[in-house]
């Protein structure tokens, strides 16, 4: 079996908040992607998702852990080398206004990272910029337009164009849907899974929304406060989740068919303060589930089936 594309092991990122209280935004996080999969990573607002994809990418440098991409630490590279292997990693951002330069023709900002990477010659450089549009779904002729003339959807087309116009392995998509109306999310993910197919792109795809997850993921990774609390393959865990907190996460899902019958669990109270987490478990004070030692022992991921990892005292 060939080794994975991405290997995260023990990923630590810590922020110093008020009076130097650290927040443990990612607490321990390790999961695995294969070449061409992808990888979801869901779960509330505020439980590192985002944080966990910019410290892969080392946009924001992890506190501890390792990352390894294609056989390589990423934590060890200075800043040479860091920037020749971000050619094979790319990612798509949340807000695609926001993440291209007014003052750029979209031209401009396609041909930038061929720049950067000092890839072919300028008359080649045109020519891809083209290729690439066509390939998201526009037009040529809008290489000398602006940001602003584009319309949302029009934009995250862009931002997808830009992060795979240099031919990356992985590709981090934080939220690359969640800015867009429901009819255009469909267009970009459907348009996501065609490339990854036509590249052989590996993904890893940040969203709270669980059915966005579904269309795309082969495997997931349920996160809360900073901690993965279950992973596997997307068909199991929505088949069959474990974790009290991915139990709750599923069962909010709107029902596909009126006469569907499913029991839906409230959680009771908010997420806890980052700064100050809850002893043991994490997820203990709001568990329908908790046990004395869930309040005092934080839970060991444990295999449950093939591929399938649960951190709860209930299967240990």
């Amino acid at each position: 079996m060939s080794p994975p594309l991405l290997k995260v092991s023990g990923l630590k990122k810590h922020f110093t908040g008020r009076a130097g209280v650290p927040v443990k935004a990612v607490d321990d996080v390790s999961f695995e992607i294969m070449e061409g999969q992808t990888l979801g990573l869901v779960g509330e607002s505020g439980c590192g998702k985002s944080t966990t994809g910019r410290s892969v990418l080392r946009l924001i440098e992890p506190t501890a852990g390792t990352v390894e991409f294609m056989g390589q630490d990423l934590m060890t590279l200075r800043a040479e080398p860091l920037r020749r292997m971000r050619r094979n990693m790319q990612m798509v951002f949340q807000d695609p206004f926001a993440s291209l330069n007014p003052r750029m023709t979209i031209g401009e900002v396609l041909e930038e990272p061929l720049i950067v990477h000092d890839l072919f010659d300028r008359p080649t450089r045109k020519r891809k910029v083209a290729e690439m549009l066509e390939r998201v779904g526009l037009s040529q002729s809008y290489a000398s337009r602006h940001p602003h003339e584009f319309s949302g959807g029009q934009r995250q087309r862009v931002g997808i164009a830009r992060a795979i116009i240099t031919q990356p392995k992985l590709v981090v998509a934080d939220e690359a849907v969640s800015a867009l109306d429901v009819s255009i999310q469909a267009q970009i993910l459907n348009l996501l899974k065609d490339l990854q197919q036509e590249l052989g792109l590996t993904y890893l795809f940040i969203s709270h929304d669980l059915a966005v997850i579904r269309h795309v993921s082969e495997r997931i990774g349920v996160m809360y406060l900073g901690r993965l609390v279950e992973t596997g393959p997307c068909d199991s865990i929505y088949r069959d989740p474990k974790h009290p907190y991915t139990q709750a996460l599923l069962s909010a899902i709107p029902r596909e068919h009126p006469d569907e019958v499913r029991q839906r669990i409230v959680l009771q109270g908010s997420i806890p303060n980052p700064a100050a987490p809850p002893d043991g478990c994490h997820f203990h004070p709001r568990c329908t589930s908790c046990m004395e030692v869930c309040k005092t022992v934080a839970p060991a991921p444990t295999e449950i089936a093939p591929g399938q990892f649960v951190t709860c005292h209930l299967y240990r």
